[in-house]
């Protein structure tokens, strides 16, 4: 069973497998963790004074929807 605490390393081996149970677990456990590193380095950029341009820039997507995804998040952790 892959759970989120799965190393990358684990992660790109189990993504190598052709049991298609393992490859979709595998998936799903991969973009948990993209999701949990995209927030980290917003939050970082954004603590530097980062604009939401900038950080939109560096993802390759729209300012419109780097503000949507993140902003309401890190305003609540700001409280």
């Amino acid at each position: 069973m892959l759970t989120p605490m799965n190393s990358v390393r684990e992660l790109a081996e189990e993504a190598c497998r052709q049991d298609p149970a393992t490859g979709l677990a595998t998936v799903a456990a991969l973009r948990r963790l993209l999701e949990e590193l995209e927030e980290l380095h917003v939050g970082n950029a954004r603590a530097q004074g980062w604009s939401w341009e900038a950080v939109a820039e560096a993802l390759g997507v729209t300012k419109q929807t780097t503000h949507r995804k993140h902003a309401r998040r890190l305003a609540e952790g700001r409280r």
